[in-house]
């Protein structure tokens, strides 16, 4: 049973990742190719900066693949494996929860389970490290960055799958309503506290001692040894338009899991009965 349910959650985040994809493509493409413009825009100002100052100039590298290629083949390929990625993982969860949620019919399970899976895993890290464009964040940094998102995922998905045994273990005393209020609440306060400890992108050392005190890498107006402003910083709207699309992005990814999830799962778990009797061809005759 559980290896079927896992079958169907592959495939549907591969169903998924495919909406998720054409998203992406439309809307989100577009912002990253004006990020990754401006990231090139960027670059050659601070190479005839160096120039000007007698510094050696970095060659530009070539790119394996061209953008065409990227914003096209490759990220396409790659919401879909991650979309397969998730759509197990969401499986596995399914199966975990089946059987102790009390008499939750099939679907309503998998649209809960997706909304946690959204909420777990891409909502609540976003708050803290929201996502970023190109053109945004250090390489010297790249590992350490990577470390905390990871450690705000697994405190979310910890914390949530910890609300909701809370939420389970208060009912009988407070009730269903009363039960899941307190649970959200210990659920805001603890992920608040997970929030507050760990630091703001801008707070690493590397960008301590490189940029001040910054809470993001977000690049600033790049200025000449005068101070006046050769290049602008990288532009709000930009980055607000990525973030936003990129939200809906994973938004339509959790919910197309959740609903082509649950009809799938429902068909396997409460097939049709063998014995029920077969529709009559013909109308039964009327009495005389």
């Amino acid at each position: 049973m559980e290896k079927k349910l896992i079958l169907r959650g592959v495939l549907a985040g591969a169903v998924a990742g495919l909406l998720a994809f054409a998203f992406a493509r439309i809307f989100a493409e577009p912002q990253i190719a004006k990020a990754i413009d401006y990231e090139s825009g960027r670059d050659a100002a601070q190479n005839a900066l160096d120039k000007a100052a007698g510094l050696p100039v970095e060659a530009a590298g070539s790119e394996l693949f061209s953008r065409t290629i990227q914003a096209n083949l490759g990220i396409g390929v790659g919401i879909v494996f991650f979309g397969m990625a998730m759509g197990a993982l969401f499986a596995v969860a399914y199966a975990v929860c089946l059987g102790r949620t009390g008499g939750l019919r099939a679907r309503t399970l998998a649209l809960l389970v997706a909304g946690g899976g959204f909420l777990g895993m891409y909502l609540v890290p976003f708050l803290k490290y929201p996502a970023n464009p190109p053109a945004i964040g250090h390489e010297e940094t790249i590992e350490q960055r990577s470390a905390l998102y990871l450690t705000m995922v697994v405190c979310s998905i910890a914390l949530l799958a910890g609300a909701v045994w809370l939420g389970k273990r208060l009912q009988a005393r407070f009730g269903n309503w009363n039960a899941t209020l307190l649970a959200v609440a210990a659920f805001v306060v603890a992920i608040g506290i997970v929030m507050l400890l760990l630091p703001q992108y801008g707070d690493l050392g590397y960008n301590r001692d490189n940029y001040g005190n910054q809470a993001t890498e977000t690049p600033l107006p790049l200025t000449d040894a005068k101070g006046a402003i050769v290049y602008p910083g990288f532009p709000a709207d930009v980055l607000f338009a990525f973030r936003f699309y990129s939200v809906g992005a994973q938004l339509i990814l959790w919910a197309a899991i959740g609903l082509v999830f649950a009809p799938l799962a429902e068909r396997l778990l409460q097939p049709a009965r063998q014995d029920a009797p077969a529709p009559s061809p013909k109308p039964d005759p009327l009495p005389a």
